[in-house]
């Protein structure tokens, strides 16, 4: 990372260094404009961010497969970049641990799960839209640990999810990892980028013939910006537009963040343990985690919990996620179990100020909230991000993807202002 002198002016200011923001600043290169990217925080990877908790163990605080991996463009990065690749089976396909989740059970919600998202896809095909949860089968045993799922996947219920945003999303179901840690990888990318820190954008003032962007550090001026923060952000007006953008305020609010959390337990003393191991339970509740064990080989085991019931484990303070993963492994593996696992960290990315959730998901009637946070205003303001994302919303390369967009569509406008202009 390429850390700059504040200027006075910049030919485009990218607000944001998440995937998103990196990534125009990298598609920026060599075109001989002046790029600034102001970042709010002290690091950059926004969302993407590794925790080295030990000498072995690179914990993923944010994003930490390369889901869709055969159409992810952070794998031909990695690949560049020379950073190993990991292909080992994910663990949510496997068996669970000692028959925690007893193959019977497992094989019942399979085609429950499998069926309930036929429903989906029959659903979407009409045009009115409803919320997901409409679509669970009455008395059906498995709709809590379906919902479970919802959680993990879309940080939310099902009663909070649009059926066309479901459907909508785009997974190949080839997921891959990076040993030392997705947010490593992000972090390395972005590396040449030229980045302000702890430089918080609070207005933007596109009234003016350029726009005048006020920040922590001090204004700016620039011909184009991109702005590419979370939508809880835009839709919190954490940032004001002068003339403000309301369409662009009410998408954002029809595309929440949800919450998704992981903890990292330390695994001590011996055991049986597999390494890349799945453990859940068929708990038949929506409250409830799930459990990677063994991720590389390590000795620990990554916790994961979504939903409303991960926002209330992050309302109950620091410690409260290790705690509830330890008390659920001790339900599936018996009270011993308790003496070999220790917190090593975990996340709260609701309460992250410049996060303030994980990542988003449409509500019930906002599925085209996307279209419309994506859309240029007056080819001078360009969004990128997760949320602008038409089919890999929710992941890191859909985030750097639509950043690369949202240079071409600022490129392509100054390329048209310059033929237009008299010789």
């Amino acid at each position: 990372m390429s850390e700059q002198r504040f200027p006075s002016s910049v030919d485009i200011a990218i607000i944001g260094a998440g995937a998103a923001g990196l990534g125009a600043a990298r598609a920026l290169e060599g075109t001989g404009l002046s790029v600034l990217v102001l970042e709010a925080r002290d690091r950059i990877g926004g969302r993407a961010y590794t925790k080295r908790v030990t000498p072995e163990i690179a914990f993923d605080v944010g994003c930490g497969w390369l889901h869709s991996a055969d159409e992810n463009s952070f794998v031909g990065i990695a690949e560049q970049l020379g950073i190993p690749i990991d292909r080992t089976d994910p663990p949510w396909g496997k068996p669970s641990y000692r028959d925690a989740f007893p193959p019977r059970d497992r094989a019942e919600f399979s085609e429950a799960i499998e069926d309930f998202y036929e429903r989906v896809w029959r659903a979407a095909k009409k045009k009115a839209d409803a919320p997901a949860a409409t679509l669970l089968e009455a008395g059906n045993r498995w709709n809590p640990m379906i919902d479970a799922i919802s959680t993990y996947v879309n940080g939310a219920e099902l009663d909070r999810v649009s059926i066309h945003d479901v459907e909508a999303y785009r997974d190949t179901e080839i997921n891959w990892r990076i040993r030392d840690g997705y947010g490593s990888l992000i972090a390395a990318y972005g590396a040449p980028c030229p980045v302000a820190l702890n430089c918080a954008v609070e207005l933007i003032d596109h009234s003016g013939a350029r726009i005048r962007l006020v920040t922590s550090q001090g204004t700016l001026t620039a011909s184009q910006v991109i702005i590419t923060v979370p939508t809880n952000l835009i839709a919190d007006e954490a940032i004001r537009f002068t003339p403000e953008l309301p369409a662009k305020v009410e998408s954002a609010r029809g595309l929440p963040l949800g919450a998704d959390d992981k903890v990292m337990l330390r695994l001590a003393g011996p055991h049986d343990f597999p390494a890349d191991g799945n453990l859940r339970g068929a708990m038949m509740r929506t409250a409830m985690g799930t459990y990677h064990l063994r991720p590389f080989a390590n000795d620990c085991i990554e916790g994961f919990f979504g939903g409303r019931f991960a926002r209330e484990l992050e309302d109950a303070g620091d410690g409260a996620f290790a705690a509830q993963a330890i008390d659920e492994i001790a339900e599936l593996l018996g009270n011993d179990i308790r003496r070999q696992l220790s917190p090593l960290a975990e996340s709260r990315w609701a309460r992250d100020p410049y996060a303030r959730g994980s990542y988003s998901h449409a509500l019930p009637g906002h599925a085209g909230a996307r279209a419309v946070l994506a859309a240029p205003v007056d080819d001078r303001l360009f969004f990128a991000g997760e949320a602008t994302s038409p089919h890999f919303f929710s992941t890191a390369h859909g985030a750097r993807d639509s950043g690369e967009r949202a240079v071409k569509e600022a490129m392509a406008n100054r390329g048209a202002k310059a033929a237009s202009a008299p010789a």
